[in-house]
C-alpha cells in the first residue's frame, strides 16, 4: 500500500531526502512505522535524483511556501 504524503510529518520528509540508497529509505521507513517495497523506494530515489529546483522555487521554499505555488490549504507536494 503506498504511503499517503499527507500522513508524514515535515520531519519524516526531511529524514527521507536525506538518504542516499533505496536501503537506507527502506530502513528509515520501517523505523518510522512504514513498510515500503524495494521497488517503492527505487522509484522514490529515481523521483529524487531527477529534482532541480530554480531560483524562484528555491525562495519559495525557504520562505516556507510550495515550489508549486500551491495555496497553503490545498498544498499535496
Amino acid at each position: 500500500m503506498p504511503i499517503n504524503k499527507n500522513e508524514l510529518s515535515k520531519e519524516q520528509i526531511m529524514k527521507a531526502m536525506q538518504c542516499k540508497t533505496s536501503d537506507e529509505l527502506m530502513a528509515l521507513a520501517k523505523a518510522e512505522g512504514f513498510a515500503i517495497t524495494k521497488d517503492e523506494a527505487d522509484a522514490y530515489m529515481a523521483e529524487l535524483a531527477d529534482m532541480e529546483l530554480d531560483s524562484n522555487e528555491l525562495t519559495k521554499i525557504a520562505g516556507g511556501k510550495c515550489y508549486m505555488d500551491c495555496p497553503d490549504f490545498e498544498c499535496t507536494y
